[in-house]
């Protein structure tokens, strides 16, 4: 005599149906990118200024935990998105703990992880976390470029080597310094940029760009909020 299975199976089956779409949805991985690139200026910035060697430690549980989730397929799409996310965190941790004052080296560095991503994208491998990393990387650039072209390298420096005291004092300068229409127009050409290279991949519906999006978009807010702490302080 056949038998209908138990309602506790099914309840548990489309449970678990409900996670695995969730995370499937291009829009969830657009926010969750956009949640990821701000997580390193509120907790991984003032943790490697005091401590840099625990920063770059914990790259290791971050490292296994994608592993992990890419190992089922209900969180793979998680895990790839997390791997990308340690490469950032890894090459974060490794600039600002012992190479921040040397704003020419912000590139290169946070750089370090590019060859193994354009790898395995090529064999069409980890997508989603390899486009979130670039992602991050194209805000970096188009942030760094703002500064070299608006003369704040200098300031950037000095913020980096003065007692914590005179940061807000270097800051207010630092304001002052771009206080002119060449700033302002670097400002909204840069700005645009982030926003068109940002906006493109939306038009479509493959998750991966969706992630490198929430992270060229999230670079726009991260600068704003950059900018209100240095005006307010």
């Amino acid at each position: 005599m056949l038998t209908a299975p138990p309602v506790k199976n099914k309840q548990i089956d489309f449970a678990q149906g409900l996670v695995v779409n969730r995370w499937q949805k291009p829009k969830s991985i657009l926010f969750l990118s956009a949640f990821l690139v701000c997580v390193p200026v509120f907790i991984e910035a003032p943790l490697v200024r005091n401590m840099p060697l625990l920063s770059l430690l914990l790259t290791l549980p971050l490292l296994f935990w994608s592993i992990h989730l890419l190992k089922s397929d209900k969180t793979e799409l998680l895990g790839d998105l997390l791997l990308g996310f340690s490469f950032s965190w890894l090459a974060g941790a490794v600039y600002w703990g012992w190479f921040r004052w040397e704003p020419y080296a912000h590139i290169p560095i946070e750089s370090i992880c590019l060859p193994f991503v354009v790898f395995s994208l090529m064999h069409g491998r980890h997508k989603i976390g390899g486009l979130f990393y670039i992602g991050s990387l194209v805000g970096t650039i188009i942030t760094d470029i703002y500064f070299y072209l608006t003369g704040l390298i200098p300031y950037w420096r000095e913020v980096m080597t003065v007692r914590e005291d005179l940061v807000p004092v270097v800051l207010h300068r630092a304001l002052a310094e771009i206080q002119n229409p060449w700033a302002l127009t670097c400002s909204i050409v840069l700005t645009s940029a982030l926003i068109v290279l940002g906006l493109c991949p939306l038009r479509g519906q493959r998750i991966h760009w969706w992630g490198f999006s929430g992270a060229v978009l999230s670079t726009i807010l991260v600068d704003g909020l950059f900018w209100a702490v240095a005006f307010f302080v």
